[in-house]
């Protein structure tokens, strides 16, 4: 019998020989099983009893911040020597012996930048949606004779200016979510009343603008397209990330 310690993000392998017959209790935390596929399996909660053999899992995970421990029983071979259940990925640290066995900071290093990874990947392909359709809603407001004069200058704003603002300001929110991610203990909730405060806020320029009904109407629309895509989005990516 050993414990087998996950830090937060970390990673270990289940190699089929080595963890043949074995028995796993969380004691502390939370563990996630990775099925053969690669695809994530379900998250196991703290007095949850698992066993590998036969279940196509191939790695066990911590999806949280906070360490996570396991209890696992392996059956002795013939010699009477324990078998060695763990065998550590993405660099970290593994000893395999009958003291406890630790997951180190390499791999949970290693989680954090896939992790962000993936985050700024889908923030970035949510910014050119957001751009698309704020762009496309701009021209299809023209099109029904909404001008975007705006009193200062009188000039109207051109559709490539919501694209490059849209852009801009996804970004900003692109960079929010990475930073709560790293240190926020619930990125997805403290990242979403952020994201629908900075957007209540966004909406206040058009309101003081001076420009004509459909003109202000209009702008505080495309106020709420990009937010439509961007916040569901990270939020989403968020949660998944820190389940």
């Amino acid at each position: 019998m050993r414990t087998l310690a996950l830090r937060g993000g970390a990673r270990v392998a289940v190699v089929a020989t080595e963890w043949h017959d074995a028995f796993g209790v969380v004691t502390r935390g939370r563990v996630q099983l990775e099925l053969r596929d690669g695809q994530p399996g379900p998250v196991l909660g703290t007095d949850a009893a698992f066993w590998l053999r036969g279940t196509g899992v191939r790695a066990l995970r911590n999806p949280g911040r906070r360490t996570a421990t396991v209890r696992i029983v392996t059956p002795r071979t013939v010699t009477g020597q324990p078998t060695q259940p763990v065998r550590q990925l993405d660099g970290g640290t593994a000893m395999n012996s009958m003291n406890d066995t630790v997951a180190g900071p390499a791999s949970g290093r290693t989680s954090r930048t896939h992790r962000f990874r993936g985050l700024v990947g889908t923030g970035l392909v949510a910014t050119l949606a957001a751009m698309v359709a704020t762009t496309l809603a701009a021209a299809l407001a023209r099109a029904v004779g909404v001008d975007f004069e705006i009193p200062d200058g009188g000039e109207a704003i051109p559709l490539g200016g919501f694209a490059v603002v849209t852009g801009f300001f996804s970004v900003v929110g692109v960079v929010i979510g990475a930073a709560l991610l790293r240190w926020s203990a619930r990125p997805a909730e403290r990242f979403g009343w952020t994201a629908v405060a900075l957007t209540v806020i966004s909406l206040i320029p058009p309101l003081l603008s001076g420009a004509d009904t459909a003109t202000t109407t209009a702008l505080l629309g495309l106020h709420l397209v990009p937010a439509a895509v961007m916040i569901p989005t990270l939020t989403r990516s968020l949660r998944t990330r820190t389940e």
